[in-house]
């Protein structure tokens, strides 16, 4: 029975014990229904559309509170219109297409939803790859990279960056382990390709930063390799500021019915209301110069500088450098080592004046603060292009001003393109008493530095060859460019040969000038033509040929047989120059005084031969074989012949196989050129019976042997003695120092004279010591005075020992005098 107390009320049971495991798996439970119920809510929203013009801050949608807490610690509070449009639909798991202007808050439209949707599947490291962003470029990608890190720093997600430029290794061994992955195409495939345990079989979110260029032609080889490993059922966002409507590129991503979002597109104008735009006609010469004056009277503005190439680019900044135009100069393109990009990139968004230059690699995506000028020196491809470029300033409620250099070629379409989308560009002129020229400076630097002048011809090639790819050539013509103005702008001696220039010049005019002709002209140009090709092949031609073959005994040579050929109109230049054009091109008349008449190739330079016989051998034949001997072959002692092309209308081709035929057939032998100026050989074999003429053979060989054997002779005599020199002094050098060693004052004699000298000793009077005998002893025969008065007079080497006779005991007199003696 119940316990009752004396009252007769039953007593209260004793309260459970909760424990850590009760309390996670409420947390549980409870985090469970929350998500459920965002994506409730998310549902909810999507089916209403838009948010409402009242719902302006995070906190007001269904995100999580990790989420709500990552953008209040990154100072999100406030959402901006692209974020507003494209949330609901995007984190009710629909594709979306989202295009906004630039600067507009893009990133974090798809930023959050791959947080939330993680966030809702209760995604863990051991899930694998939950969502992929990849970006065109290094800068854009490791610019998201640190986005999702500030706003999803309370979310228990791994996240990764992968670009190119890094050690591969170091990323195969934590890619597995990514949840969020932000990367580039390139490097991403190779992923794909090489890392064991890479598998994107999980994948949720697939998003797709600046779109339009990812899916365009540049990257559609890598694109259509990546989506081929990615699953189907997925969710896609694509983002950009001018975003592709293509079904072929929405067919590619497999999308399923996708909510288009497109936030200014019911704007007057494609650009930001705060940004100011200008543009110049500047010559082409004229592009550095106005460049230069710009930056020097912009010294405290912040601004960036695009260039059509990578050439350009850092041939500007190391002119503009040396030229110490008084502003801080950085240069960005796509041939730096990524490091050095890394380092450029912060450096230009933490300072507050500064130029950088840069290609299209800095165009999309990149959030510079506070940016004030952007000047395009070089034409946009197109009005996209120009949008990108100069979204990098006037980024969400900031101003800017933009300036685009246009050449007069260019300028008539490019602003009526310009026009037809929406963008209020101002025409403009500038100062006459601004500009300043840096011409002579750049000649100077060119003249002074060969990299610089190299510089500046790889500038200029990447220039012209970038306005010849060129797709629009309503606005692009390359053959109306002053090339030879331009290369002396940059400093350059001379224009550059750029051989695709030529051709499309050619191409033009031939192509024009056939379309100028009517109908009825074209088709008698025609008949003209095929009445010519069959006059040659009729069989009298044939029959004068064969004769003409026959009456030449030669061999048809490639030369030869390259101007026989039909189509010889298509040669290259100089070897047109080769033919001669006359009236009487290969006539029979050998005998003709006409200077170059008949002749097939024209001499540039006489032929050197090596015999009179030879000589005029080849004068001769001189009109039937128009080659020139370059050398011998002295196994079968034929002439090694050429075609007699000159040397400076010879290609590198022709150039190496005639180096290798000569190498081929001569020996590397060195010669020397008499007084009349013919080679011979350095050394010259007599003939056997002139040899014989000279007397016995085994006498003359005595003789020889005698010779040099008294010339050895004396040279013995002489390392004996050197010998002999070298060995006194080793002996002295030896006992100087066995009296260092055993604490012996030094020797009171003086250091041997020169070897002339005869090795002998003095003492520091100057007296002759040499009576001593090498081992000490005395000498059978004194030197004489003579002999001593001789090393008076002659210069003597000495090495002074300086002795305190004063400080030496009797002891040690004793002793040193016995070792001079030769004593024990």
């Amino acid at each position: 029975m119940p316990n009752k107390n004396k009252s007769g009320k039953q007593k209260d049971a004793k309260p459970a014990v909760v424990t850590e495991a009760d309390k996670r798996r409420l947390r549980r439970e409870e985090e469970a229904k929350a998500i459920e119920e965002l994506g409730q809510r998310a549902l909810a929203l999507a089916k209403e559309g838009p948010l409402s013009s009242s719902v302006k801050l995070f906190t007001e949608l269904p995100i999580s509170e990790k989420t709500l807490k990552g953008l209040a610690r990154s100072h999100y509070a406030e959402m901006t219109e692209i974020q507003h449009k494209a949330l609901p639909y995007v984190l009710a798991k629909r594709d979306v297409l989202g295009a906004a202007k630039t600067g507009s808050g893009k990133t974090l439209a798809f930023l959050i939803p791959v947080l939330e949707v993680l966030y809702r599947s209760q995604w863990t490291s051991f899930d694998g790859l939950g969502a992929l962003i990849i970006s065109p470029t290094r800068e854009l990608a490791i610019q998201i990279f640190e986005e999702l890190r500030k706003v999803g720093r309370y979310h228990q997600l791994s996240a990764g960056l992968v670009i190119g430029g890094k050690r591969v290794e170091e990323e195969k061994e934590i890619l597995t382990k990514m949840n969020i992955l932000v990367c580039t195409p390139g490097r991403l495939l190779q992923h794909m390709d090489e890392t064991v345990g890479f598998d994107c079989c999980t994948l949720q979110v697939l998003v797709l930063d600046e779109a339009d260029r990812i899916l365009d032609m540049g990257f559609k080889k890598s694109m259509n390799a990546i989506i081929a490993n990615l699953p189907r059922q997925r969710q896609t966002l694509l983002f950009s500021a001018t975003q592709t409507k293509s079904v072929k590129d929405l067919a590619r991503l497999s999308l399923e019915r996708p909510e288009y979002v497109g936030v200014h597109e019911a704007d007057r104008f494609s650009t930001p209301s705060k940004l100011t735009q200008h543009c110049m006609v500047v010559p082409l010469p004229q592009k550095l110069d106005m460049l230069y004056s710009f930056l020097r009277t912009h010294p405290t503005s912040k601004v960036i500088v695009f260039l059509s190439s990578g050439k350009q680019v850092r041939f500007v900044y190391e002119t503009f450098s040396r030229l110490r135009i008084g502003i801080p100069l950085l240069h960005l393109h796509g041939k730096q080592k990524q490091m050095r990009r890394t380092e450029i990139f912060e450096k230009f968004k933490n300072t507050t004046k500064a130029a950088l230059f840069c290609t299209d690699v800095a165009a999309r995506g990149l959030d510079f603060p506070a940016v004030d000028w952007v000047v395009q020196v070089d034409c946009p491809e197109d009005c996209d292009t120009y949008l990108h470029r100069v979204g990098r300033t006037a980024r969400y409620e900031a101003s800017g001003k933009g300036l685009l250099f246009l050449l007069p070629s260019e300028a008539p379409e490019m602003t009526r393109l310009l026009a037809e989308r929406n963008i209020p560009i101002k025409e403009i002129s500038p100062k006459s008493g601004k500009v300043m020229t840096v011409a002579k400076q750049l000649q100077h630097l060119c003249f002074k530095e060969t990299e610089v002048k190299y510089l500046g011809q790889r500038a200029f090639v990447t220039y012209v060859r970038s306005v010849y790819l060129q797709k629009n050539k309503s606005v692009f013509k390359v053959d109306e460019l002053p090339l030879e103005e331009y290369a002396e702008s940059l400093g350059l001696p001379g224009a550059p040969r750029v051989k695709f220039v030529q051709g499309a010049a050619r191409k033009n005019k031939s192509y024009e000038a056939e379309n100028s002709l009517s109908r009825e002209e074209r088709e008698q140009l025609r008949m003209e033509r095929m009445e010519a090709i069959e006059s040659e092949n009729t069989p009298t031609a044939a029959a004068e040929g064969a004769a003409e073959g026959a009456a030449g005994d030669k061999v048809k040579t490639k030369v030869d047989k390259m101007f026989a050929r039909k189509n010889a109109n298509v040669l290259a230049e100089h070897y047109q120059r080769l033919v001669v054009h006359s009236d009487n091109d290969g006539g029979s008349d050998g005998g003709s005084d006409s200077e170059g008449e008949g002749e097939f190739i024209t001499l540039k330079r006489a032929d050197h031969t090596l015999s009179d016989g030879e000589s005029d051998a080849s004068s001769s034949d001189e009109e039937e074989a128009p080659v020139r001997t370059i050398a011998v072959n002295p196994s079968t002692g034929l002439p090694v012949v050429v075609a007699n092309i000159p040397s400076q209308d010879l290609t590198k081709r022709q150039l190496r196989k005639i180096k290798e035929k000569v190498m081929k057939n001569t020996r590397n032998t060195r010669v020397v050129f008499d007084d009349d100026g013919n080679a011979r050989s350095t050394y010259e074999l007599k003939d056997e019976e002139s040899f014989r003429n000279e007397g016995d053979v085994n006498a003359m060989v005595g003789e020889f042997q005698d010779r040099n054997r008294a010339l050895m002779a004396e040279a013995d005599v002489d390392d004996r003695e050197v010998d002999r020199q070298r060995r006194k002094e080793k002996r002295l050098s030896r006992r100087i120092r066995e009296r260092e060693e055993l604490g012996l004052e030094p020797l009171p004699v003086l250091a041997t004279a020169d070897a002339s000298d005869g090795g002998n000793y003095y003492d520091e009077e100057g007296g002759d010591r040499s009576d001593y005998s090498e081992d000490g002893g005395m000498q059978d025969e004194p030197r004489t005075a003579k002999r001593k008065s001789a090393h008076d007079s002659a210069p003597k080497k000495r090495r002074v020992l300086e002795v305190d006779n004063a400080a030496m005991t009797l002891e040690d007199q004793e002793q040193l005098a016995l070792q001079l003696l030769g004593g024990n």
